[in-house]
This record gives structure tokens, sequence and C-alpha cells, in this order.
């Protein structure tokens, strides 16, 4: 599975991408679970944010769906949090 996370706003503007191919990884179903989840809760169309906050663009094997700042889910967050930390 290949997961995507865009990341836009802020109140410097700056764009932030990562991606983290689960293939072969020994936790791809903790993955697939809580990938699972997020996208499930996602938007099917930006959502409008708030000032300087962060909108997002997750895609999961090439389904994308969008959410922003303040209105995070929990396994949403888990999963930005993850995938920009640990994605190339």
């Amino acid at each position: 599975m290949r997961i995507q996370v865009k990341r836009t706003g802020g109140f410097a503007g700056i764009e932030r991408h990562a991606e983290v191919d689960t293939s072969g990884l020994p936790d791809a179903h903790e993955w697939q679970a809580l990938a699972d989840e997020a996208m499930a809760e996602g938007r099917g169309t930006p959502p409008i944010g708030v000032p300087d906050g962060f909108n997002y663009q997750l895609t999961v094997d090439g389904h994308t769906v969008y959410c922003s700042d303040p209105r995070l889910t929990d396994p949403q967050r888990k999963l930005i949090t993850r995938v920009l930390k640990e994605g190339a």
C-alpha cells in the first residue's frame, strides 16, 4: 500500500510531501488499519480551514480525501504524523 500526505497552509505557507510504501513492512497491517480509519473520515473536497491552519491531502493507493486543522480526527492526526515522520 502506498500512502501519501501533502500538507499546505500554515503561517509560512510551506508545502510538505511525504510518502510511505508499506509493502513488505512488518507492521503493514497496522498501517492498513490506520489508513482505513483516516480515509473513512476524510472529505471528497478540500474543507475550508482556519487562517494559518494546515490543510491535508491524503492519498492511499490512488484514492484521495481531504482534511484540515483543527478538525482532524485522531486516526487522521496519527496517520499524518507517522507518514510525515517516516516518509521520504
